[in-house]
């Protein structure tokens, strides 16, 4: 996620022009996803980049055509101009393999009418013949283009030069390395903690990019009645009053058997790394469908990565009969998701803002819960206790001694039990003292992990 205080270049053009290829190779990484299929690009995309020593931050947009406002293109056209009125430096973008289009000519005029600086970017000019075909841009009257080749990386060089050339300088770029600064106590206070990693993630048509826009206070992500408009994870970041969020909206997770196309297998790819990264997720549901097998199989898959959870149930307001829907749904997550007893629930509507306000101070609760260390000393006289309440089964015609537990990490809570052939240990009495921690420490919801150590005997004969 780029710092917002960094210089913003946009990259824009109409679409299957390469601009998503070119984010990536400036970007240094792969962050959009890029296919040889117009218009894969629908939402803003950003990543901070280094060129020729100046940090900026990257924008890339959806492809520029012409359409109704309240068609998907002209949503998507809409958020592509919302980056362009923000921008220090606008690269425009052409195909010099299929020569200079009249969307080019229409798109480049309306650009000389928007008073922001444009570099012109002659796009997909590999080799010679490329970049004679790249004097052709020159008609477009957006001064001399520059010829790349985003996918064999020609081009690129010359390409960030002018860009660091063009740029404002950052806050930090006025630091001269020839002087050293002097450091007072304020500098070597210790740095504060990073944002919160917090991932929106469920099925198509959940309604997750409206909660994004929601909490982030603007039309940040394209949202309409078509299910799957979200086709790549898309980060943005903001505070509330505990500091500040990175929130990634996700595309939505259909059944395995369903997903085919290849677009689509990369989207939930990126999905998927997304919750993998994120601490917290939020686990958005259509509160009027109901608990579907896949949202368990999201949740599962949540708990496995051992991320904390926050079960939202959107579309509060068009539910009928809310008392038996709360019920209903409760009644599957204990039934189905007994690794995660205790999930955090929050009912809202994400399209009228109604009840929102409950989800951050619910996800904060949550990542404090997976973040949770309990005493070397509490637990084992807990687990004294827990001993005698209930003893270790007979493995074998032998009872197993258990002798101690600790607390190996958090993040999620991970203890180790340790004891004479504590490793065969049977599920059963592993569910009972991770019911037991999670009740007695107050670990509702988090995923507990509990690994087994068992211990030499030294009198056994080796």
């Amino acid at each position: 996620m780029a710092d917002p205080a960094l210089p913003v270049v946009v990259i824009v053009g109409r679409p299957n022009v390469g601009k998503s290829t070119l984010f990536n190779r400036l970007a240094g990484r792969r962050h959009a996803l890029v296919a040889d299929t117009p218009g894969v690009t629908r939402d803003r995309k950003e990543a901070e980049a280094t060129l020729r020593g100046r940090r900026v931050r990257l924008i890339d947009t959806a492809g520029l055509e012409e359409s109704a406002p309240e068609s998907l293109y002209g949503r998507m056209r809409a958020s592509s101009e919302l980056a362009i009125a923000q921008a220090d430096l606008v690269l425009f973008c052409i195909d010099v393999r299929t020569g200079i289009t009249p969307a080019d000519q229409h798109f480049a005029a309306w650009l000389r009418r928007q008073n922001r600086p444009v570099l012109l970017i002659a796009g997909k000019a590999e080799g010679r013949a490329g970049a004679n075909a790249a004097l052709d841009a020159y008609s477009l009257g957006l001064g001399s283009p520059v010829a790349v080749s985003a996918e064999h990386g020609e081009g690129l060089a010359d390409l960030m030069g002018e860009i660091a050339d063009r740029v404002p300088p950052a806050a930090d770029d006025a630091f001269t390395p020839d002087v050293l600064p002097t450091l007072d106590e304020g500098d070597l206070a210790p740095r504060p903690p990073g944002p919160l990693r917090l991932a929106i993630v469920g099925r198509p048509n959940a309604g997750k990019s409206t909660l994004l826009n929601r909490l982030f206070g603007e039309e940040r992500m394209i949202t309409g009645p078509e299910p799957g408009l979200t086709r790549d994870a898309v980060a943005v970041r903001f505070a509330d009053a505990q500091g500040p969020i990175e929130l990634v909206d996700t595309a939505g997770l259909r059944k395995k058997a369903r997903i085919e196309a290849p677009l689509e297998k990369m989207s939930v790819s990126a999905s998927i790394e997304a919750l993998k990264m994120a601490e917290i997720v939020v686990l958005t549901l259509d509160a009027t469908l109901g608990v579907h097998e896949q949202d368990l199989q999201i949740a599962r898959l949540i708990e496995r990565e051992g991320r904390g959870c926050v079960l939202a149930l959107n579309k509060w307001d068009a539910v009928e009969d809310r008392s038996l829907t709360r019920r209903a749904i409760s009644d599957r997550v204990e039934f189905s998701l007994a690794q995660m007893k205790g999930i955090p629930v929050v009912s809202f509507s994400a399209l009228t803002g109604a009840g929102v306000n409950k989800l951050l101070p619910a996800v904060r609760a949550a990542h404090e819960v997976w973040n949770k260390r309990v005493s070397t000393g509490a637990l084992n006289r807990w687990f004294e206790a827990a001993l005698e309440r209930h003893q270790p089964p007979l493995v074998a015609g032998r009872r197993l001694k258990l002798r101690y537990m600790t607390q190996a990490k958090a993040r999620p809570p991970t203890f180790i039990l340790f004891g004479t052939r504590a490793e065969l240990l049977p599920e059963d009495y592993q569910r009972y003292l991770v019911n037991g921690l999670r009740e007695t420490f107050a670990l509702p919801g988090t995923p507990i992990r509990l690994h087994l150590r068992g211990t030499n005997n030294p009198y056994a004969e080796s």
